[in-house]
């Protein structure tokens, strides 16, 4: 993790108590970039890491391909040691300065992480939250779903992940070895029943 990455926070008590809800929450997602617009702050991403006052904001895209989605498995490559060997249906990362808000680092994340000759319709479903682990105490989700429509797609990064569309079954197969946010919109988007 660098150090000197800035990273969009807003503080916890803008958006939930402490502990927050735990799941997705689809009331008043529609409100979330205002509360971003008028609370939300750069930080260094090295200071916020450890403090459970401040929520870094993580856009984060499912992307369907009418009913399979864009199944991903993360490498021991990749930067944050926290998501080895996890799976995940989830494509997204911090906002930083230049993206120019919630849209702008959802468009990059797109660009940086998959290659395809298309942007979807990126529609915003609710916002997701985690307090039981470690990652998910400090960042809150953005939870968008966008449809490739027959169209290919596939991954930049190759050293860092694998993915490609796959069935509800074969998603549903890795569901208990996906980080815990794929894990909450999978269930959601499947009508699993939570307990």
């Amino acid at each position: 993790m660098s150090g000197d990455e800035l990273v969009l926070v807003v503080p916890r008590v803008a958006i939930m108590a402490d502990p927050g809800w735990h799941g997705i929450r689809t009331d008043g997602a529609a409100d979330f970039e205002a509360v971003v617009a008028v609370e939300g702050r750069f930080e260094p991403r090295s200071r916020v890491e450890p403090d459970r006052s401040l929520k870094q904001v993580i856009p984060y895209l499912v992307l369907r391909d009418g009913p399979r989605y864009f199944l991903m498995h993360r490498t021991r490559a990749g930067g944050d040691e926290r998501l080895h060997d996890r799976w995940s249906i989830g494509v997204g990362g911090h906002v930083n300065p230049g993206d120019g808000g919630l849209a702008g680092g959802l468009l990059r994340e797109w660009h940086e992480e998959l290659v395809a000759d298309f942007v979807p319709d990126f529609r915003l479903l609710g916002l997701l939250n985690d307090d039981t682990t470690e990652v998910g105490s400090v960042h809150v989700g953005a939870v968008y779903v966008g449809n490739a429509n027959g169209r290919p797609v596939v991954i930049r990064e190759t050293h860092k992940l694998e993915g490609r569309f796959a069935g509800v079954d074969e998603t549903a197969r890795v569901r208990d070895r996906m980080e815990s946010w794929s894990q909450l919109v999978f269930d959601l988007l499947e009508g699993v029943p939570t307990s």
